[in-house]
């Protein structure tokens, strides 16, 4: 595993740490991280993210984007870095696109028999 890899690992426990004991905001709690990608320059960090409350989903972007400077800095004090890059949050689809597809060949299949 190479060192950039190894840094988006631990990124994404200290992420989860901080969204589940530090950040107050009450839209956040139900937010899963589901990766990380950090520029080879260290300078965007893009957090890719799903929530289970479907009907929740701009209300937990603005929450997020509200807490952005927060987490930030929590992410610096539990991050050995020696840059802290700009947080870039984005809703992660791929979840519910397989739910669709799941549910499209149930009912193709059940049309079948």
């Amino acid at each position: 595993m190479s060192k950039h890899a190894r840094l988006e690992s631990s990124i994404i426990r200290s992420l989860t740490r901080i969204l589940r004991e530090e950040v107050k905001d009450p839209a956040v709690n139900f937010v899963t991280i589901t990766g990380v990608k950090l520029t080879s320059d260290l300078s965007f960090l893009t957090i890719y993210y799903t929530n289970l409350q479907e009907d929740r989903k701009e209300a937990v972007a603005k929450a997020l984007d509200r807490s952005k400077t927060f987490i930030r800095g929590a992410l610096g004090r539990h991050v050995q870095m020696r840059k802290m890059p700009e947080l870039l949050f984005k809703y992660d689809a791929s979840l519910e696109t397989g739910n669709r597809i799941e549910s499209g060949l149930k009912e193709v299949l059940k049309d079948e028999e």
